[in-house]
């Protein structure tokens, strides 16, 4: 069974839906893992329109943001036979609140979703706000001595990399320096400086193949980047001045790598053709290519949504069996596949705030699963951030220890 292969229409649904409805709106500050499990999450109203919302980072640190476009002049990009450009965020902690708050997504991206999600669940967002992140675009990085942890999301397969937001910037309010990527004409859009928007490329039938070893060179180059910009070698990107503070603040010694679905393919995949990544996790992905086969000697978590795991997914079990390194397997309870994106909380807010007909309803349902989204997040955030504490920074709260009275929704596969 593949976890990144879904029926096409329910795909773009979901891709779609996702779009329409992810963003942060809440208040900052220093806030626990038990807060935020308490939360209710939940659409607002103000003036007869509607406000989409997702839980507060829980870490101690405001965060900051800037988007880089990056051009690979070595590599073809495999669907148009030019220099392969990426787009790439860097959420960080920032040294100040100041500014306003970043939309999740750009005005041309925005408009084309709006448009693309109203047909697929078939009913009018001409009432709905797409959200604001928590982050502050460019302000200043707060300086930590000798760097901080550099941790690298890859989405889902056709999915843009706003879609992890609610993992990414909390990683990001906890210390790391977190760095998000969209997979130029495998994603449905990306939009490049000057308003130019690349759509997807993929055909009815993708090469997945090829979309796995596109996303560990894209990766691959993303780190290469990242070393220049960290020595101060490229004070610009494009030409555009980075935020203060960034030179020196990437301890790249210290790099982890997780993604969903496909992107939790291509961080097995990275990690076994790049030994700079010394630790992965695969939010709910299938793992193929050469990391199937070979296994890892770093450590490595898989994290299953409810009916997945190594006794009904060949590749998970091939993989398994070849990794030589610390490595857990965790289920999260009632959960579906896309419970693991900023679907989990925002489609139950979809639901109790559009008329989306019933069957657009339970395939959505279908999908993300039945646990309590605030639960769903909170459960999610701890183990992701204790996995990457452990492994990059050496501290161990003890949580993979076993099942945790605090997150009952976890399960440890033996």
């Amino acid at each position: 069974m593949s976890r990144w292969t879904s029926e096409p229409t329910r795909r773009a649904v979901l891709i779609s839906a996702g779009a329409a409805g992810i963003g942060l709106i809440a208040g900052s500050g220093r806030r626990g893992a038990d807060a935020a499990a308490s939360e209710t999450i939940g659409p607002r109203y103000r003036g007869g329109r509607i406000r989409l919302t997702l839980p507060s980072p829980t870490g101690r640190h405001r965060v900051g943001t800037t988007s880089l476009h990056l051009v690979d002049r070595s590599r073809r990009d495999p669907w148009t036979s030019t220099p392969r450009e990426l787009m790439i965020s860097l959420w960080y902690p920032a040294r100040n609140g100041e500014g306003d708050r970043v939309p999740w997504m750009t005005s041309a991206v925005e408009a084309l979703y709006r448009q693309q999600t109203s047909r697929n669940l078939q009913t009018s967002l001409d009432a709905v706000d797409f959200p604001l992140t928590h982050a502050r675009r460019n302000v200043p990085v707060r300086a930590r001595h000798g760097g901080r942890p550099v941790i690298i999301f890859s989405p889902g397969y056709a999915a843009m990399r706003e879609q992890g937001t609610t993992l990414v910037e909390d990683l990001a309010s906890r210390g790391n320096v977190v760095v998000t990527i969209s997979h130029t004409h495998e994603a449905q859009f990306v939009e490049f400086p000057g308003g130019r928007v690349e759509p997807s490329r993929q055909p009815a039938d993708p090469d997945y193949a090829l979309a796995l070893r596109t996303r560990r060179d894209d990766t691959t180059f993303v780190l290469d980047v990242l070393a220049r910009l960290n020595s101060g070698a490229d004070p610009t990107i494009q030409g555009r001045r980075l935020p203060h503070g960034l030179r020196g603040a990437l301890d790249l010694s210290k790099v982890g790598m997780f993604g969903h679905s496909l992107g939790g393919a291509a961080a097995a995949e990275t990690m076994a053709h790049d030994p700079r990544v010394r630790a992965g996790v695969d939010l709910d992905g299938s793992v193929d290519g050469a990391a199937r086969d070979t296994g890892l000697d770093r450590p490595f978590l898989l994290m299953a949504s409810a009916g997945h795991g190594r006794d009904n997914d060949d590749s998970w079990a091939d993989f398994w069996s070849h990794l030589r390194g610390w490595r857990r397997q965790l289920l999260l309870k009632d959960s579906g596949h896309q419970a693991y994106t900023d679907l989990g909380p925002l489609v139950p807010q979809l639901i109790k705030a559009l008329p989306i007909p019933p069957q657009v309803v339970a395939r959505l349902t279908e999908n993300i699963g039945t646990i309590d989204p605030g639960r769903s997040v909170a459960a999610q955030r701890a183990y992701l951030a204790a996995f990457f504490d452990l492994h990059l920074r050496r501290h161990d709260d003890h949580l993979f220890s076993g099942p945790s009275p605090r997150y009952p929704e976890i399960e440890f596969v033996p």
